[in-house]
């Protein structure tokens, strides 16, 4: 290894020395010159050449360009794929149902029932419309085990005219309603010749006109005002008018709103139940609610105070009443749970209409005044179990002066000039001051949008002071509905209801006192009752559907009032129509 080192040296150091000589040698040849030198050389951008980018080049070969042939060779692939191209996914959504504006109903049914309904509606410019609808229900009767004649009707008939502009929406009705029944009521022990003498046949007939305000960008939100007349055919008439204006005030960045309320009743009947006088009877009622709303955090207060000052105008006698108008609600987690409390009054203005609406059974002989409902104290909570269950719960405490009672009348079979209405067959008013303690729930479940379940009850406790009981006033009441969407063109339906026992008055004769007959009055208990009523529906079209109804399917001819059984089973089968002009 030592010895080629040694030899690469030695051979560097030749040529070195080689290379040395040669270039001594030619510098020999050069000779010698003078050069003067004038001044130093200083260059100029003249002197300098510019380099070509691309030097020119004297190769003929390099100079000729070579054309250069490009081909494509196709070679056939077999291959199955199919390529797609991407689009949306489709969203589902429901045809939007049309709206009709008109409707006509019809349904006939045993008892030869009819069920008649004819509604239509038309604008007759871009911002105002006119409306009417008429009803009839009626029965021939055919009640098992009663006397007397007990076919009903109800026919009505409504007419409306309504404008909406920018700042103002008016609407006005008017109408009239006729209703007939029968006083068929009688106890069983009645003969022969005494049944054949009474004529139950009865009627009333209601007229109405009236009118509703309402305003937007102004201290004056709305008003109502309505006129009725209500007579019969035993030569009873009343009058009742009334307006309800409200008003909105910003006093100190807080909204004071105050309700007005007028209400007028004034009214008579030919004869008190005895036949001794005529009875009148009316009264004035004058009112102020002012209240204020304040919300805070998960608080909603409203804060107010009714007063009322009533005149008696066939007594010339006149009261003020004060009463509170508070209640409160509170989120304790969220819509889930809300407590909710408050207290309130009002004084109710009674009315012959009103009573023979709810029981159509009573004499024209009423004794009609005001109910002072001096407090409702309540509180409960509402709110959802999940976002398709509701509930509500509610305790309350009401205390009422002057609230009216339906009772059943007296009679005496042996009068000779007795009216119809005179045989134990009729209700009267009476009035009582009494306390109500009540407990109240409701739970609703809408399962999806084609299933949907209710349930209610409620339990009250009456504390009477003048009378032994609450007549005709039921402790429980339980009801429960059920609508079911079967497919696209079926539906079904049901609710069941019950009705607790009531206590009325029955008159039993003497024993004792045979002649002249005497009576005397008798507590007595009137059964509750569970009345179920299904329905089920076929929707040929858009516009036509057929149902058949079945009410009362637990065939019980029960007594709503005291001698008054009800319709057993009841069918009917019918059909409705919508339609556009």
């Amino acid at each position: 290894m030592t010895k080629i080192f040694q030899n690469n040296i030695g051979l560097v150091i030749i040529l070195m020395a080689f290379q040395f000589s040669f270039a001594q040698k030619k510098d020999e040849n050069i000779g010698t010159e003078v050069v003067n030198v004038v001044k130093p050389y200083t260059p100029t951008i003249s002197d300098a050449f510019k380099v070509k980018e691309i030097p020119s080049l004297e190769d003929a070969d390099n100079s000729k360009k070579e054309d250069i042939k490009y081909n494509f060779f196709s070679f056939p692939v077999a291959s199955t794929f199919v390529p797609i191209k991407g689009r949306a996914a489709n969203v589902d959504k429901s045809q939007a149902e049309k709206l009709y504006k008109n409707f006509a109903n019809l349904g006939l049914g045993n008892y030869t029932s009819l069920n008649a309904e004819l509604f239509v509606t038309e604008n007759i410019s871009d911002h105002e419309y006119i409306g009417g609808m008429f009803r009839h229900l009626s029965s021939q009767g055919g009640i098992k085990d009663v006397a007397l004649k007990n076919d009903f009707y109800k026919t009505s008939v409504d007419l409306t005219y309504g404008n909406q502009l920018d700042n103002l929406i008016w609407i006005s009705d008017l109408g009239f309603q006729n209703q007939m029944y029968n006083w068929y009521g009688i106890p069983e022990n009645f003969t022969q010749p005494t049944i054949d003498r009474i004529n139950p046949k009865h009627s009333f007939n209601n007229f109405y006109i009236g009118t509703n305000l309402s305003l937007t960008n102004s201290f004056f939100k709305d008003a109502s005002l309505k006129y009725n007349r209500f007579w019969d055919a035993n030569g009873s008439a009343e009058n009742r008018f009334y307006v309800k204006p409200s008003f909105e005030f910003d006093i100190l960045r807080q909204k004071i709103k105050t309700n007005l309320i007028v209400d007028y009743l004034g009214g008579s009947f030919e004869k008190s139940f005895l036949g001794t006088s005529s009875m009148k009877y009316g009264f004035t009622n004058f009112g102020i609610h002012p209240s204020i709303a304040v919300n805070k955090n998960d608080w909603a207060i409203n804060l107010g105070a009714s007063v009322f000052y009533s005149a008696d105008n066939e007594n010339n006698s006149s009261k003020i009443f004060v009463y509170p108008q508070v209640n409160a609600s509170l989120k304790v987690v969220g819509d889930f749970m809300i407590f909710y409390t408050g207290v309130e009054g009002s004084l109710d203005q009674n009315s012959y209409r009103d009573f023979s609406n709810e029981n159509p059974f009573v004499s024209p002989t009423l004794a009609i005044a005001p109910t002072d409902k001096q407090f409702d104290l309540f509180a409960g909570i509402k709110g959802k179990l999940s976002n398709n269950v509701s509930y509500s719960m509610r305790g309350s405490v009401q205390n009422k002066k002057n609230k009216p009672l339906f009772k059943s009348n007296e009679f005496n079979m042996f009068a000779t000039n007795s009216e119809s209405y005179q045989f134990g067959n009729s209700f009267g008013v009476v009035y009582d001051d009494i306390r109500t303690v009540s407990l109240f729930g409701e739970l609703k479940a809408d399962f999806s949008k084609d299933v949907t379940i209710g349930l209610n009850g409620s339990y009250s406790r009456f504390f009477t002071t003048f009378h032994e009981e609450a007549w005709n006033l039921p402790t429980l009441k339980i009801g429960s509905d059920i609508n079911v969407n079967i497919t696209k063109k079926w539906f079904a339906g049901a609710n069941v209801f019950y009705v607790g026992e009531r206590k009325d008055i029955v008159y039993i004769q003497s024993m004792i006192t045979i002649f002249p007959p005497a009576y005397y009055p008798e507590t007595t208990n009137i059964k509750g009752y569970l009345d179920a009523n299904l329905n089920i529906g076929y929707n040929h079209s858009d516009r036509l559907t057929g149902f058949l109804k079945f009410n009362n399917i637990a065939n019980q001819s029960y007594q709503k009032w005291l001698n008054y059984p009800v319709q057993a089973l009841q069918i009917v089968l019918g059909a409705s129509y919508k339609f556009d002009f």
